[in-house]
Order: structure tokens, then sequence, then C-alpha cells
């Protein structure tokens, strides 16, 4: 049986043959893992914050062209906080790479910088009134982020965010959320999206460098066992709840929800948190520790076994076929 391609506004956008893209996920995403993608005839995104510098971000970019045959994409952070973002943006103009993903603030100026050099940009929305905003700005197409995303997760459903940002907004819909197998790819783009942003069944692959117990808990764990904390960064991210996240306030107390909305202290108490948030993140990843807080969306429920990535594409993508 032969692999059928899937042809449509987004494949045909990146010159891929299927319309999934392996999502940008912070300390999770690495060359391998956009390599491999590539030469399955998908997609991979990688945030230039898994980089420690700026070099090292350029090499990565290098060595992901070369070795592979398809579209890479970089994820940006937009915020105040990424202070190296005009630097990350540079070198991703410079380096050609095909697209952009905007997280977490105002895309204008990577829109703006990137429309003369051809590189697409895609910027992640929760709702219908950011979509509108990014699209007059210029996106090439949103990424609708829904409340089944690993991370950081938007308020509404897919069966809800995609209708409503298909039915008003004129771009390709990407959706991030809830997907790990053809069943629920299908569902997604008979709702109108164009593609799905995938993440949490990729994390438990040869490929990704995370520790073995990381992966091994995108196995064990289920969709009951994601949970919702906003303590990290003060926005809403899922976490899977081990032993150790039990012993923690998933919820910010009385003081800390202060500080997150006051008009002048939520800048550095948001970057004190993110900074701390952060630190957990890398201790539990790439090493065993009891203090494990893994971040997943309830898309693991759908993860069986550790494999390679090729072989996740393959279950997503096995009916896109003919006879």
């Amino acid at each position: 049986m032969k692999k059928k391609k899937f042809s449509n506004d987004l494949t045909n956008m990146l010159g891929i043959d299927f319309p999934i893209i392996v999502a940008p996920m912070f300390l999770v995403s690495n060359s391998k893992m956009l390599i491999e993608a590539s030469n399955s005839g998908i997609t991979g995104c990688v945030p230039a914050l898994n980089y420690r510098t700026i070099d090292e971000l350029k090499k990565a970019i290098i060595e992901i062209k070369k070795k592979s045959n398809g579209p890479l994409g970089v994820n940006l952070i937009v915020n105040k906080f990424n202070t190296k973002m005009l630097e990350q943006l540079k070198i991703c103009i410079d380096n050609k790479v095909d697209y952009i993903i905007t997280s977490l603030g105002n895309p204008s100026t990577v829109i703006d910088n990137c429309k003369s050099h051809g590189i697409k940009v895609f910027c992640d929305v929760v709702d219908l009134k950011y979509a509108k905003k990014v699209e007059e700005l210029g996106a090439d197409a949103i990424i609708a982020v829904n409340n089944k995303a690993g991370g950081h997760l938007g308020p509404m459903s897919p069966e809800k965010l995609i209708p409503l940002l298909v039915e008003n907004c004129k771009i390709p819909i990407i959706s991030a959320g809830g997907v790990s197998s053809y069943k629920e790819l299908k569902k997604i783009l008979k709702l109108g999206a164009s593609g799905a942003s995938i993440g949490t069944p990729f994390i438990a692959t040869y490929e990704s460098d995370v520790s073995q117990e990381y992966k091994q808990a995108i196995v064990d764990y289920g969709s009951s066992d994601i949970v919702v904390t906003d303590r990290i960064s003060g926005s809403k991210c899922t976490i899977i709840n081990t032993p150790y996240v039990q012993s923690l306030p998933l919820k910010a107390n009385k003081f800390e929800r202060f500080l997150f909305k006051n008009k002048w202290l939520k800048k550095y108490f948001k970057m004190f948190r993110w900074s701390k948030g952060t630190k957990m993140f890398k201790n539990s990843a790439f090493a065993a520790t009891y203090k494990t807080v893994w971040c997943a969306g309830p898309s693991l429920e759908g993860v069986k076994a550790i494999r390679p990535l090729s072989k996740v594409v393959s279950e997503l993508t096995d009916n896109f076929s003919m006879t």
C-alpha cells in the first residue's frame, strides 16, 4: 500500500507531504527530531531558547538544513522577557529558515522583518480577538492553541476554537493540542483546520534527548493525570501529576495573584517565576530526580511505547493511503 500525499493550503505552503508540525517544545525539541521529521514528510519547529547562545542556534539551523530535505521552523518568544529575540530573528533570516512560530507577545516585528525574505510567520493564539489582530499584521497562518495543548494552553476546546477561527479568518488555521492519532488528526481537519501542531507524542521518541524516566512517564501516565498550574510563569501550564507535583500547590496564592496583576511588580515577579520554573523543568527533563515536573498534554493518553519519531509519523499518517 502506497501512502498518498495530502494536499491543502498548509502542505502546499510548506512543501510537505502531510499537514503536521512537530511542535516547538521547550527543552525537548532538538536537531535530531527536526531532521527526522523533515525526512518523514512532515516538518518540525524548535524553540530558539533551547540553545544557550546565538552561535549554538546558528550551528543547529545549518546542521538541520544540511541533513534534511524539508522545511525548518524556529519558535521565537516575542515578549519582553526574551532579551535575545532580535538576535535570534536575525540568525533565522540570515540562515533562511522556512517559517517562524511566534509565541507570548506581539509578533509585528517578526512579521515585518520576515516578509521581504519570504519567511512565513505563524502566530500562537488562544481566541478570535488575537487571531484577527495577527491576521491584520500579516501573519501567514494561525496556531490555534486549545485547552488540550501541552505546556501553555488556551481556554477553548478544539471543537469550539477551530470553527470559530475558520469562519472569521482567511488564513490557514493549525490546531495545537489533543492529537496523538490519525483519528484525532482527521477530526480536527474535518473541523476546518489545515493541520496540527503535535508535541507530547514526540517526547517519547528515540530522537528526544530527555531522560528515559520522562519518556516512560509519557507512556505510563494517562490524560486524567494531567493537571494545570499557574504558579510557574503566571500563565496556565499543563504538567504530569507525579507524586512530587502532588506535594506542591498548583494555584498561585492570594499574594502571588496580586504580584502577577500589579502594574509595577508583575514584570519582575513573572521573570522570577519563569526563571524558577525553567530551572525546575531543566532539572526534571534530563536527569532522574524525585523532583519531577514534567510538561505534557492529555494526548499522552494515546502513547503506548517509546519508539522512533518516524514510527509516530507513520501511525499518524498511515491512513493517508491508496490501495
